[in-house]
């Protein structure tokens, strides 16, 4: 089977990563958009009085990730009905701020807002854009290079919770996923886009409409796209309304799309009209695992397909029929599968057969945050603030709970040592 050297590819990708790559963490999971850091020495016991660096206190709360490059640490918040860009040192100083937008829009209770979206980096630059539509880019000393408002030239959007996709930085090009679309009308009649902005004028470079026979509230995605590369290929992956699709991110043309993940045509099976999907994908070299929502299946698939690939065989790995993450994506670390399911249950798996090791309970607590890998731990964070460290392997050990004490809902971030953690009211710096 192709996938034997799954692991191998893995490392070797990791190996080829530059000092500099390995010290930043410029989007959303990371420089591999897939969760892993190959930061070392991060504790695993930290929290009030414990290896905490320092702490500061935000505007208001969030679920977008930091980010880091060099010396500053980008975070979004609200201020109000203010949507703000942040700037702060990696000693925990605050640098600068500007505003992206107006208008908060407050969803699910206190789940979530306008700043939903991670901010995106390259060390000389920084792009944010807020879930209504607004984006602007900064010099890294704050300096607006351009800014838009997206809702002019695409939207309306007709979504429920905001344009809650991070952003993606590829060749020179911010790529923009809008999936959306009003519940009441045909799928042909309002179709989701894809939209690449040259990174430095905001101008667009081309746009995609994202075709999908999606219907009711499945026209909705809070997913974020990615970038899949096996060194060879690099291929943009957005998922959403009942369907993942490969892209090539240098047009936009479409390369192959899986279907089959809420099937229409299954005489068995009624189509779930509110299966929306809001955990991304993750990828390693030679592999693309899918979750859906709502305890319905996870998927693996080959990424070297050519057009509709939904019940190719040749293209299928393993199907897990059920438990998949509702909001939190899979991590993929040598050759191992993990699912932090809603619930805080983890699921260990082969990443060649799918084969489960161990279902275990973490912290029985909803998580939103995605699991990362740093330094031989997998790392779950619940949104009471609840932060379970467990050993990377086949094998089940806990070595640590800590207690932030404050809603978390962002994936954390690690750069030179450190990880860095977005509490609703906080940054925090965790180092030994």
């Amino acid at each position: 089977m192709r996938l034997a050297f799954l692991a191998t590819c893995t490392l070797a990708l990791l190996a080829a990563q530059t000092t500099t790559q390995a010290a930043n963490w410029p989007n959303w999971r990371g420089p591999t958009h897939n969760g892993v850091s190959t930061e070392t020495g991060v504790p695993a016991e930290f929290g009030p009085g414990k290896n905490v660096a320092w702490k500061v206190k935000l505007p208001g709360p969030a679920g977008a990730s930091p980010v880091v490059w060099g010396d500053q640490v980008y975070v979004t918040s609200v201020d109000g009905q203010k949507l703000l860009l942040q700037a702060w040192s990696t000693a925990g100083k605050l640098k600068w701020q500007h505003q992206v937008g107006t208008g908060n829009k407050v969803v699910r209770g206190d789940e979530g807002n306008s700043a939903s979206p991670s901010p995106v980096t390259d060390g000389q630059h920084v792009w944010a854009m807020m879930a209504n539509g607004e984006i602007a880019c900064f010099a890294v000393d704050g300096q607006l290079a351009w800014k838009r408002d997206l809702r002019t030239a695409y939207g309306p959007f007709k979504i429920a919770f905001g344009l809650t996709a991070s952003l993606v930085l590829e060749d020179g090009k911010i790529i923009l996923q809008m999936i959306h679309g009003s519940r009441r009308a045909k799928p042909e009649e309002d179709q989701g886009l894809l939209v690449a902005l040259d990174a430095l004028t905001g101008k667009q470079v081309w746009k995609q409409v994202r075709r999908s026979d999606a219907y009711d509230e499945n026209k909705h995605s809070y997913t974020s796209p990615f970038i899949y590369s096996d060194g060879k290929t690099r291929l943009l992956i957005s998922h959403g309304a009942d369907y993942t699709i490969a892209y090539n991110p240098a047009d936009g043309a479409e390369v192959w799309r899986k279907g089959g993940l809420n099937p229409q045509d299954n005489p068995n099976k009624k189509y779930h009209r509110t299966l929306r999907f809001v955990a991304s994908p993750t990828a390693v070299p030679g592999l693309i695992v899918i979750p859906t929502a709502k305890n319905g299946p996870v998927v693996a698939i080959r990424p070297d397909g050519k057009g509709d690939i939904s019940y190719a065989k040749s293209q299928h790995v393993w199907t897990r029929p059920n438990n998949t993450p509702d909001v939190p994506c899979p991590l993929i670390h040598d050759g191992l599968v993990y699912l932090c399911r809603e619930n805080g249950n983890l699921i260990c798996m082969d990443a060649r057969t799918g084969h489960e090791y161990y279902h275990e309970r973490t912290h029985r607590q909803r998580h939103r945050a995605s699991p990362v890998f740093v330094d031989g731990k997998v790392i779950c964070v619940a949104r009471d603030g609840m932060i379970s460290v467990v050993q990377a392997g086949k094998t089940f050990k806990m070595l640590a709970q800590n207690n932030l004490g404050d809603s978390i809902t962002a994936s954390p971030a690690f750069a030179a040592g450190t990880m860095y953690l977005r509490s609703f009211g906080s940054l925090w710096a965790i180092r030994k």
